[in-house]
């Protein structure tokens, strides 16, 4: 069976990628597309500012796709394959804040997607006017522009024809292999960016040599012989009040480390969490369950685990053992692993990037929210990077779309609301961002 062909959308926060996907949903280029959406941010609302389209756009916005989602989107790709008469090309839009190198791996070290999948390339948009701010100090935005195929310098009208062959030579510097389109409002031509050819591996060995290494959002995983029985996990004050786990029964001879026990692993990371306390100890579900272990007692912490049968289990954990002085214990005495592994430390983002989602109901004075965009632009713009809403506007019967990059603000009328209930969401990414002062102020705007 013929792959299906896999294009990734990437870029930092603000360089026109759902723009770029509006134009793709809207061209006639004969190809039937199922759309994958990622969010970095509270409240998910890029899914909303994709227009009506016959294509499907699957969401994921419990976190960054390069982090702690890769087993949704393996997931999702697998339910894809049920329906496969329906679609012959997938794109992925990756949020603003992602490394694109794990997601491109996914296609590489995943068995049964590298027989199912291709991935045909990485488009990379470029902020032409804001991109220049981001460079030194993200590494998410270098990523994306080494890993990339095609380079979209979008924006181009924002800036003059010497800032403009400035930053290509840059950007060419950082990556030489890559195609460069320039682009106003992501007007490139649809071939260019769907018909790429197949994304250069040895070229992204080559930029980063652990490029087939999985990444995963455990640092640590035991191998342990178990009997049908109760256990206890003992953990003593560590550097985080979390403990994220999941324990899972292994093939027989298998080790926790081993790849296919991880990818399983992976999986099972993606589900829903049992939030578990030390007020309520026990994992009820035992192995194959994903635990949320909340550590914000001082001292020794111990929490139940149910082996349902004998056999091996790996036990993988968010943090590594040695932080924590993590024990799996039997009637008081420690069971010693036949084996441990630490992981190489899975991508992160700068700490100092975060966002704020802002819901409200009823129906927004347009003047006031003017009023108070434009000043909190003028006063912040710096260190909003990002800020993106859906807005009921008092009296209007469409919804009021707009979006910002530092700076530049830009807002226009959308599709009516029709029967869907009117309310506002609005998110802010960036640094320093003060969530009391941003949701009082929008609280304002309210008619």
């Amino acid at each position: 069976m013929k792959k299906i062909p896999v294009t990734v959308l990437t870029g930092f926060l603000g360089s026109g990628k759902t723009t770029l996907l509006n134009r793709i949903l809207t061209e006639n280029h004969g190809k039937r597309i199922a759309v994958i959406e990622n969010e970095f941010g509270e409240i998910g609302i890029d899914q909303a500012l994709v227009i009506n389209s016959d294509e499907e756009v699957f969401e994921m916005n419990n976190g960054c796709i390069c982090c702690t989602v890769r087993g949704d989107l393996i997931r999702i790709l697998g339910n894809l394959m049920k329906r496969r008469d329906k679609f012959d090309h997938i794109l992925v839009e990756t949020t603003g804040m992602a490394d694109p190198g794990p997601v491109a791996q996914t296609f590489f070290v995943d068995d049964d997607l590298r027989d199912l999948f291709s991935l045909d390339g990485i488009v990379t948009l470029v902020d032409a006017k804001h991109v220049q701010l981001h460079l030194e100090d993200s590494n998410e935005c270098k990523e994306q522009i080494a890993f990339a195929d095609v380079l979209v310098l979008n924006k181009t009208d924002l800036v003059t024809d010497a800032e403009l062959d400035a930053l290509e030579r840059r950007v060419t510097s950082m990556n030489t292999m890559a195609k460069v389109l320039r682009a106003h409002n992501a007007n490139v031509p649809i071939p260019a960016v769907l018909d790429v050819g197949g994304f250069d591996l040895d070229r992204a060995v080559a930029t980063k040599p652990t490029f087939l290494e999985p990444e995963y959002p455990f640092e640590w995983a035991g191998t342990f012989e178990v009997q049908e029985g109760d256990y206890e996990l003992e953990l003593g004050d560590g550097p985080d009040p979390t403990m994220d786990l999941v324990s899972l029964y292994l093939d027989e001879g298998m080790q926790a480390h081993d790849r296919p026990a991880a990818e399983r692993a992976l999986r099972v990371w993606s589900e829903p969490a049992q939030e578990v306390t030390t007020e309520a100890p026990s994992v009820e579900r035992g192995a194959g369950q994903a635990a949320a272990l909340q550590l914000r007692a001082s001292g020794t912490k111990r929490f139940g685990l149910r082996a349902p049968r004998a056999g091996r289990i790996g036990l993988y954990a968010q943090h590594l053992a040695s932080e924590f002085a993590l024990r799996v214990l039997r009637g008081g005495t420690e069971v010693t692993p036949l084996t441990e592994h630490e992981f190489v430390a899975g991508h992160s983002h700068d700490d100092d990037v975060t966002s704020v989602g802002i819901h409200l109901e009823g129906a927004v004075d347009e003047d006031r929210l003017n009023r108070w965009v434009s000043e909190l632009l003028r006063e912040k713009g710096t260190d909003i990077f990002r800020m993106k809403g859906i807005i009921s506007i008092k009296g209007n019967e469409k919804r009021f779309v707009f979006q910002g990059v530092h700076m530049l603000f830009d807002g226009r009328e959308d599709r009516p609301w029709g029967d869907t209930p009117r309310a506002s969401d609005l998110v802010f990414i960036g640094k320093n961002l003060d969530r009391d002062a941003l949701t009082k102020g929008f609280e304002r705007c309210r008619a």
